[in-house]
């Protein structure tokens, strides 16, 4: 599975849960950590790890395995790492305060449209 696909899937993951704000970063020009970054907040812990168990349930299903998760219990930043594919799910506050996309502006933010293609 591409690392495109699994964007794709995570994407799908989250907005079934009702993510607020789901952003798609494309980094594999600026980076070597992963050729995707997803951000998307929640707006409770509840929702945060409901997000985060769907994500990890349809991936898992799909055969992707999950290299890291940190954050779980806490909900209020929630990163997990897929190699290719880094998903970070964060509460409304602490999204705000670390300001991913402005962090990872050099990326390329695409929209959901493209990983359909």
């Amino acid at each position: 599975m591409t690392s495109k696909e699994i964007a794709r899937l995570a994407c799908e993951a989250v907005e079934e849960k009702k993510a607020q704000d789901v952003k798609i970063i494309n980094i594999e020009n600026v980076s070597t950590l992963a050729d995707y970054f997803i951000i998307a907040s929640g707006s409770n812990r509840n929702q945060v790890q409901a997000m985060a168990d769907n994500v990890g349930e349809i991936l898992g299903r799909a055969g992707v395995e999950q290299k890291q998760m940190e954050g779980y219990q806490n909900a209020n930043w929630i990163l997990m790492d897929y190699r290719d594919v880094v998903i970070h799910i964060f509460d409304e506050e602490n999204r705000l305060f670390y300001d991913l996309e402005r962090i990872w502006r050099d990326g390329s933010l695409i929209n959901r449209e493209e990983l359909n293609q």
